[in-house]
């Protein structure tokens, strides 16, 4: 008895967010590592030691990394969440079409805070 499956999507699709999910994951372990390190570093600096930090290239950008590998994991993460246990399809599309706005505007927010900071902002 063979049935008929259609309409139910790539298999492609599912194996490429997957490895977007374990890249990302792999990339912020690193990237995690090095932002905790420079914290612990930071313990005691005055405010003008931790701004002067953030201003340095390879922070700032280090630092985008880190809010836009984690923004974007996040995003993965909970698309699987809505995918697997919501299950009427209007609520599913309105809540991941949330989910995106939310992750986009936060990671923009922060990635822009920080570029204030690097360029000079007060």
């Amino acid at each position: 008895m063979k049935e008929n499956k259609k309409n139910l999507g790539s298999a492609k699709n599912g194996t490429n967010h997957w490895w977007h999910q374990r890249v990302t994951a792999v990339a912020l372990t690193f990237l995690c590592i090095w932002f905790i390190i420079s914290l612990t570093v930071l313990t005691g600096a005055t405010y003008q030691d931790a701004y002067n930090w953030l201003k340095h290239p390879l922070v700032t950008g280090l630092s985008i990394l880190v809010v836009a590998f984690t923004i974007y994991h996040l995003s993965l993460g909970l698309q699987v969440i809505v995918e697997d246990y919501i299950h009427t399809e209007i609520t599913k599309i309105i809540t991941l079409m949330l989910i995106n706005f939310s992750c986009l505007l936060i990671g923009l927010t922060c990635c822009l805070s920080i570029l204030f900071v690097f360029f000079g902002g007060n």
